[in-house]
C-alpha cells in the first residue's frame, strides 16, 4: 500500500469493512465536508481485510449500508468509521490542526482586561501549559469553546465581538462594500449623496487590526474607521 494511503475501518454488526484512503481528504471528509471521490479512494474495492486483499461481500455491505456501491459504501466507512495514520501523518495532521485552532482562537478572543487581541504564540504556551489536546478529526471551528474555556484557567480570556464604524469615501465604496462582507456581519448601512458608503459592522474582536489593515489598503488609507465598542 502507498505510504500517504491509509486503511479506515469500520467494524458493525459483525462485520468489518475497510478501504484505502488519501488521509488527508479522509481527515476533511471527517469535517462533513465535500471531497472528490475518485482522489479520496484508491482502488475500487470495499475490503474486509485489506492488507489480506480480502474483499467485503455484496450482501454484507446491503445488510450495513443499504447499498453495495462502492462509493457510497466508501463514504460511510470514512464517515463512520476510524482512520489508522501512520506515526508521522498523526503528527503532520495534529501540527496543521493545532495551526488552525490556534489561528481561530486568536481571531475570536480578546485578554479582557486590556480588551486587546491576544497574540498566537501566548495561545500556543497557555496551550502547552494547560496539556490541551487537539482532536485531529474534529473541525477546528468545533473545539474553539471548549479550549478557551480550559485556557481561561491559565490566561484572562475571552471570546467576544467588536463592533466597528467606517466610512468609505466613493471612489472605493462599491469595492468596499463587497469585502465588508467578508470580514464579518454588517449591521447597518448609509450611502451618503457623494457616494461615500458609512457601516457599522460586527467582526471577531481578535480580527480588529487585519480589518484596519485591509480597509486601509484597500482604501489608500483614505477611510475613517472607529472601534464602537468590543464585548
Amino acid at each position: 500500500m502507498p505510504e500517504k494511503y491509509v486503511i479506515a475501518r469500520y467494524e458493525v454488526k459483525g462485520h468489518k469493512f475497510e478501504v484505502l484512503v488519501n488521509p488527508d481528504l479522509a481527515l476533511k471528509v471527517k469535517e462533513g465536508k465535500e471531497v472528490n471521490i475518485d482522489e479520496l479512494l484508491i482502488g475500487d474495492y470495499i475490503y474486509k481485510d485489506a492488507r489480506k486483499g480480502l474483499k467485503a461481500s455484496p450482501e454484507s455491505m446491503r445488510e450495513v449500508f443499504g447499498t453495495d456501491d462502492i462509493r457510497k459504501v466508501a463514504i460511510e466507512i470514512v464517515k463512520r468509521g476510524e482512520i489508522h495514520l501512520t506515526a508521522e501523518q498523526r503528527r503532520r495532521i495534529l501540527e496543521e490542526k493545532k495551526r488552525q485552532v490556534i489561528n481561530l482562537i486568536a481571531k475570536n478572543v480578546i485578554d479582557p482586561k486590556t480588551k486587546l487581541p491576544i497574540p498566537p504564540k501566548r495561545i500556543e504556551n497557555a496551550m502547552e501549559q494547560a496539556r490541551i489536546s487537539i482532536d485531529p478529526f474534529k473541525p477546528a471551528e468545533a473545539q474553539i469553546e471548549e479550549i478557551v474555556s480550559k485556557l481561561a484557567r491559565y490566561m484572562p480570556i475571552k471570546i467576544a465581538k467588536a463592533y466597528v464604524a467606517v466610512k468609505i469615501p466613493p471612489q472605493y465604496s462599491g469595492r468596499a462594500y463587497r469585502v465588508l462582507t467578508g470580514l464579518g456581519e454588517i449591521k447597518k448601512t448609509t450611502w451618503l449623496n457623494d457616494g461615500s458608503l458609512v457601516a457599522e459592522i460586527e467582526i471577531p474582536a481578535g480580527m480588529q487590526q487585519e480589518f484596519i489593515d485591509k480597509i486601509n489598503e484597500l482604501t489608500r488609507g483614505n477611510a475613517s474607521i472607529k472601534v464602537l465598542h468590543v464585548r
